[in-house]
């Protein structure tokens, strides 16, 4: 990419009609990695919440500039995206486990860099379409592109916070944003360029795909809930250990 220096910026159409698509990307794309940092901050005291969204979402964007210059090769490479799917539907199932409602003892609460570090991974695996957008908007313009993924921090921000407080108030968003995760997942999986070489899925087939791990997540993670909970019924006080251990290590 011929990148040209900030002291060569000019205020033509061109220039604000880049700026202006890369605001309508960046509040488009924003929802999806906004999810999964809500849901990994759940856990921690409100205190601690909005800290752990301004590091996570901050260390992201950060590696986004970093990823920016070769996330199109990397898309291009065998497995990279089937194995980001994987990953960010393991995250969804285990966030959801974490945070489903419903749970008669207060699920198990993780530290502050474990929370970090989930968004942090989760976010660069998900963000390789989203950089590639911003990137695409830019049009070579260094200036347009450093703003596009800095831009990209107070919208993350604003909406995992009130996603977070939404999810205290409402747990049932938490079965919507495991199902996002779970077709962004699905979408990665299927979209990885060995699947497409080997199979040529339709876009029914896709939208199959989506579909299937969007109700699987659900499924299989309130499977996994029920098991802990009978897991607890059968033996209450090694779950109040483990509950209690938790809190101390926190």
């Amino acid at each position: 990419m011929d990148l040209c220096s900030f002291s060569q910026i000019h205020f033509n159409w061109e220039f604000i009609l880049g700026a202006l698509s890369i605001i309508v990307i960046d509040l488009v794309l924003a929802g999806d990695n906004a999810v999964i940092i809500a849901m990994a901050v759940r856990t921690l005291p409100r205190r601690e919440r909005k800290r752990g969204i301004f590091y996570g979402a901050g260390a992201a964007v950060a590696l986004r500039v970093v990823f920016t210059f070769f996330a199109a090769q990397l898309l291009q490479i065998q497995f990279v995206k089937f194995a980001g799917g994987a990953f960010i539907i393991w995250i969804a199932l285990k966030l959801f486990v974490k945070g489903a409602p419903g749970e008669e003892i207060r699920k198990e609460v993780q530290t502050f860099w474990q929370a970090v570090w989930i968004i942090v991974v989760a976010d660069i695996t998900m963000s390789a379409d989203n950089i590639l957008a911003i990137a695409a908007a830019s049009k070579g313009n260094l200036f347009l592109l450093v703003f596009g993924l800095g831009l990209s921090i107070p919208f993350i921000v604003f909406t995992s916070n009130i996603l977070s407080m939404l999810m205290d108030k409402y747990p049932v968003i938490i079965y919507i944003g495991a199902a996002i995760l779970g077709r962004v997942g699905g979408e990665m999986i299927i979209s990885d360029p060995f699947i497409v070489n080997l199979f040529h899925p339709s876009r029914i087939v896709q939208y199959g795909v989506e579909l299937f791990f969007t109700v699987g997540v659900i499924v299989v993670g309130t499977l996994q809930v029920r098991m802990k909970q009978e897991t607890r019924k059968k033996n209450p006080q090694h779950a109040f250990r483990k509950q209690c251990k938790s809190k101390d290590d926190h």
